[in-house]
């Protein structure tokens, strides 16, 4: 006999409106805790509570609210991102600008980018929606969403914040990773990382987050370091069409407070660095600093990636960063940077300072075993 639970599920498809509606907001306390109840009879409650996400206003955001909380099971989630049906509904719905549960919309999106073939995304095109973009792929469309409709600016009921968290998961993903740190032809050439970065000093924390382990997760892509390293308009050590994404003083900004810099320290630091207002706040969420500063390691993989960021003064910047910020974790992290950008290459002396400003030790190598390898004394980034 079926548990009165099992009964319950079984109204989400029934004909009143008002039994749905009862149905699906009784069950929203139990998604979390009994995922097993939405997979019975192989997966049909999900089956319900995909074609209530096309139901009246509240009883679609019930079902969203599900289904987001159970999304984290495997078999679920691999049954929602592989159903085009469902994820052109989820797309047709999260660019209309009256769609009321826009929001929670973008945080199941963000659940199924963690599915491999979610990334079927990059290259589908689909109908214009045309009070939002003039793009007719579905990528752009939702770039287009995060950066016009921050803080309710195109859709009343959203920010689309959690949309940041569906884009750092796709980038986990080799082809977001490209589609993302490379200029596009039908879009004016533009990065599409450039339309993000410049969140990383947004008031949103969740806005703060995404795109930073968005920018992180780009960073593991070698190949697009020379262009996220760039600061130049029109770079001719680019290829064509020669454009960089000018990336740095987004991952910078946030690690810097209000501290002031000696002219030896300024000299050959980014334009946008200097000369910041007196009351310029740090990021005060000590997992995005340690985001930041392993997108920083990983941009110091490569050699020329390592004088990039000696050019651009980097050590100053994270020499106060480690004075300032309390953190033990990211004062390990700020270790890592230094002796990684600051360390000895071939054929040079050891340049690595072992003092900051204010005297305190800010970074020490083992000098215990002189025949040690140089590498071997550098932390390895995972």
């Amino acid at each position: 006999m079926p548990t009165e639970l099992e009964e319950l599920v079984d109204f989400l498809h029934h004909g009143n409106t008002q039994i749905r509606q009862v149905a699906a907001e009784h069950l929203v306390g139990y998604s979390q805790s009994h995922v097993g109840l939405f997979k019975r009879n192989q997966l049909e409650p999900v089956k319900y509570l995909k074609l209530l996400v096309n139901d009246y206003a509240p009883i679609a955001k019930n079902a969203l609210t599900i289904l987001i909380n159970i999304s984290h099971d495997v078999q679920v989630v691999q049954s929602l991102a592989k159903d085009d049906q469902l994820v052109e509904t989820l797309l047709r719905r999260i660019t209309d600008k009256t769609e009321q549960n826009a929001n929670e919309i973008a945080m199941l999106l963000a659940n199924l980018a963690k599915d491999d073939s979610l990334q079927r995304l990059l290259e589908l095109k689909r109908a214009v929606p045309k009070t939002l973009s003039t793009s007719e792929w579905a990528m752009d469309q939702l770039l287009d969403c995060f950066v016009k409709g921050a803080e309710g600016a195109y859709n009343k009921h959203a920010d689309f914040d959690y949309l940041s968290y569906f884009f750092a998961d796709l980038a986990k993903f080799p082809k977001a990773r490209t589609y993302l740190t490379s200029s596009q032809p039908h879009d004016s050439n533009i990065i599409p990382l450039t339309k993000l970065q410049v969140f990383t000093s947004h008031p949103s924390h969740i806005r703060r987050l995404g795109v930073a382990s968005t920018i992180k997760n780009c960073t593991f892509h070698v190949p697009s370091h020379p262009v996220l390293l760039s600061s130049l308009n029109h770079d001719p050590t680019l290829p064509a069409p020669h454009i960089g994404a000018n990336l740095l003083p987004y991952i910078l900004l946030p690690l810097m407070g209000p501290e002031e810099y000696s002219d030896e320290d300024t000299e050959g630091m980014l334009d946008e660095l200097q000369l910041l207002e007196p009351d310029k706040e740090r990021e005060k969420d000590t997992d995005i600093m340690k985001t930041h500063l392993e997108s920083l390691l990983l941009l110091s993989t490569t050699r020329e990636g390592r004088d990039a960021l000696r050019k651009v003064k980097v050590y100053p910047i994270i020499r106060e960063c480690h004075l300032h910020v309390e953190d033990e974790g990211v004062r390990e992290a700020c270790d890592r940077v230094v002796q990684i950008v600051m360390r000895k290459e071939e054929g040079e002396e050891d340049d690595v300072p072992t003092e900051d400003a204010g005297g305190g030790r800010l970074v020490e190598l083992k000098q215990d075993d002189k025949d040690e390898d140089e590498d071997d004394k550098i932390v390895d980034i995972i």
